[in-house]
């Protein structure tokens, strides 16, 4: 991306995928999709119960991360959206590896929502950080 974006931009995070709206938060805006690299290519033995619930092994998250901060970078201002609480926090995770991996990009976050994501459809979720963004611009 050679442009630099201008105003907000939206990272929604969860464990495998990342959504990204880079062009607005208006309703009907799509996101782009960022995926965490594939699990099935290595081989070690977790029982599919222990996959679903989230106790494997972790993909390569620094990759994922990565990718999701390479894409934002030209942001000057970034908002996440996340659920999870202890080790199931994408967002805290990825939040955490921004500051430590990526600080200029760190520094432009300025919010994150917590919502049940996987409920939600994308307009509702856009909805949900434009509310965020008008509180936020009241509050300055």
């Amino acid at each position: 991306m050679s442009e630099t974006v201008q105003g907000l931009v939206a990272v929604e995070i969860a464990r495998d995928e990342a959504r990204v709206w880079l062009t607005g938060v208006e309703s009907g805006t799509k996101p782009e999709r960022i995926m965490a690299p594939s699990e099935m290519s290595r081989h070690h033995h977790v029982r599919e119960a222990q996959h679903h619930g989230g106790h494997d092994t972790d993909h390569d998250s620094s990759t994922f991360y990565d990718s999701i901060a390479y894409a934002v970078a030209p942001a000057s201002q970034i908002v996440l959206i996340g659920h999870g609480t202890g080790k199931a926090d994408s967002m805290l995770k990825f939040t955490q590896f921004l500051e430590r991996k990526h600080p200029d990009v760190a520094a432009k976050v300025v919010g994150a929502i917590d919502a049940d994501i996987e409920a939600l459809t994308d307009n509702q979720i856009l909805s949900l950080i434009r509310d965020w963004f008008d509180g936020y611009h009241e509050y300055l």
